[in-house]
C-alpha cells in the first residue's frame, strides 16, 4: 500500500481541494451551451436540462453507497480509477454528439465523480481532527463555489469560439492532469480499513439516517444548492432566448451568481463561532424577503438582466452562507465511518437539489423572470419550513442530553 509522504502532504491537500469542485465544474461549464445543444442534438430544452438531472442524481445516489466501499477498500485506487473513467466519459460526449450518448455518459460521469468527491472529503477526515478538521471542512463549500464562478464563464467563451463539445473535451483533459500528479505524490489515507459486512453496514446507515437533525440538515443543504441549479437550468434560455444575449453573457451571469455564493461561504466561515440558531434564522429571513420582493417587482414589469441578477446574487449569497454552515455541521455530526458520512452528506444533498431544481423548473415551466422569482420563493418557503423542523429536533436532542446528565 502506497502511503503519503509527509513532505508531500501539502501537495496532496492542494490536489484534493482541486477535485472538490469537480461535480460543479462538470455541471456548470456547459450551461451557456444549453440552447446551442438543443439545436445541435435536435432536442427540447427539457431534454437537455435532463442531462443535468441525470448527472446530479447519479452522483448523489452513488455517494450514498460509495463511502462504504472506500472505507473497505481504501480511497487511493478507487479514486484514481474513477478519475480516468470520468475523463473517458467526458471525451466520449464530445466525440459522439448524440442525446442518448449524452445521457449515458452523464450517468457514468456522475458515478465516477461520486467516488472522487467522497474519497477527497474522506481524505481530510482521515488526516485531520478537531479544529484542524473544522478549518478544512469549512473551506469545502468556498472552494466548491469556484466551479459556478469559473466554469460557466469559461464555458461561454468555449461555446462562442469552438462549440459545445469543447467544454466536454476540457472536462476530459483536466482530471487526467490531476491524476498524473496524484499518482506521483498521493497515497492511501485510510488508516483502518473496515471489512465490508452487510448487516453492520446497514446498521450504520440506519443509525445515521434516523438521526433527525442530520437528515433535516441534508434537506436544507439540498434545497439551497437546488436554487443554484435552478438558475443554471433556466437562465440560459431566459438570457439567450428572451433577452437575445450571447452565451458569453450567460457565462458572466453565472460567474456573478458563483461569486455571490462564494462570498456567502466566506462570511459564514468568519462566523463559525456563532451558534447556528443565532445566525441561520436571520439569513433565512433575508432569503425569504428577497424572494417575495423579486416576484413583486417582476409582476410590476421590472424585468431585465440587471434586476434578475440583483435578486439572484442575494439568494445565492445566502444559500452559500447556509450551505457552508450546515455542511460543516453535517460532516462533524459523526466521528466514525468518515467515508459513509462524507458520502451521505454529499449524496443526499445532490439528490434533493437535483430533483427539487428540475421538478420546480419543469412544473413552473420557468421561461421568464417572474416565473424564476416564483420558483425561488417556493424553494425559500420549503427551506424555512425544514429549518423549523430542524431546530425543533436540535432542541429535543439538547433536552435529552440534559435529562441524561441529570
Amino acid at each position: 500500500m502506497k502511503i503519503i509522504k509527509e513532505e508531500h502532504r501539502q501537495i496532496v491537500n492542494i490536489l484534493s481541494f482541486s477535485l472538490i469542485p469537480l461535480a460543479g465544474f462538470a455541471t456548470d461549464i456547459y450551461l451557456p451551451s444549453l440552447p446551442a445543444m438543443t439545436v445541435s442534438l435536435h432536442a427540447t430544452a427539457s431534454q437537455i436540462q435532463l442531462s443535468l438531472l441525470l448527472f446530479m442524481a447519479s452522483a448523489g445516489i452513488s455517494q450514498l453507497f460509495v463511502g462504504s466501499l472506500l472505507d473497505s477498500f481504501g480511497r487511493y485506487k478507487l479514486s484514481n480509477s474513477s478519475l480516468l473513467i470520468f475523463s473517458v466519459a467526458s471525451i466520449m460526449i464530445g466525440l459522439f454528439p448524440d442525446l442518448h450518448v449524452l445521457y449515458l455518459m452523464r450517468i457514468v460521469q456522475g458515478i465516477s465523480a461520486a467516488f472522487v468527491l467522497v474519497a477527497r472529503r474522506a481524505y481530510f477526515m482521515d488526516t485531520y481532527s478537531g479544529e484542524q478538521l473544522k478549518h478544512y471542512t469549512s473551506l469545502f463549500s468556498i472552494i466548491w463555489a469556484t466551479a459556478p464562478i469559473v466554469a460557466p464563464f469559461l464555458g461561454g467563451y468555449l461555446q462562442k469560439a469552438f462549440g459545445w463539445q469543447a467544454s466536454f473535451y476540457l472536462l476530459g483533459t483536466l482530471p487526467l492532469v490531476i491524476l498524473v500528479l496524484t499518482l506521483r505524490y498521493g497515497g492511501e489515507s485510510a488508516k483502518d480499513l473496515q471489512p465490508l459486512r452487510l448487516k453492520p453496514l446497514l446498521g450504520v446507515y440506519s443509525s445515521i439516517l434516523t438521526t433527525k437533525d442530520f437528515a433535516l440538515g441534508l434537506v436544507i443543504l439540498g434545497l439551497n444548492y437546488g436554487m443554484v441549479l435552478l438558475f443554471g437550468m433556466a437562465s440560459p434560455f431566459i438570457i439567450e432566448h428572451q433577452w437575445h444575449q450571447t452565451p458569453v453573457a450567460t457565462g458572466y451571469c453565472a460567474l456573478l451568481s458563483g461569486v455571490a455564493m462564494m462570498v456567502g461561504g466566506i462570511i459564514s466561515r468568519s462566523m463559525l463561532s456563532i451558534p447556528l440558531e443565532k445566525k441561520l434564522p436571520i439569513a433565512l429571513a433575508i432569503q425569504l424577503a428577497s424572494g417575495a420582493f423579486a416576484i413583486t417587482v417582476s409582476m410590476l414589469g421590472l424585468a431585465n438582466i440587471y434586476v434578475m441578477m440583483s435578486f439572484v446574487m442575494l439568494q445565492h449569497g445566502v444559500a452559500g452562507f447556509v450551505f457552508n454552515n450546515l455542511f460543516a455541521y453535517s460532516l462533524g455530526r459523526f466521528s466514525r465511518n468518515a467515508g459513509i458520512v462524507a458520502g451521505m452528506t454529499g449524496g443526499a444533498s445532490y439528490i434533493i437539489s437535483s430533483f427539487s431544481s428540475y421538478g420546480t423548473v419543469s412544473f413552473l415551466a420557468v421561461t421568464n423572470q417572474t416565473l424564476l422569482a416564483a420558483a425561488y420563493l417556493f424553494l425559500n418557503v420549503c427551506v424555512v419550513i425544514t429549518y423549523s423542523l430542524f431546530r425543533r429536533e436540535e432542541l429535543a436532542t439538547i433536552r435529552k442530553l440534559r435529562y441524561g446528565l441529570n
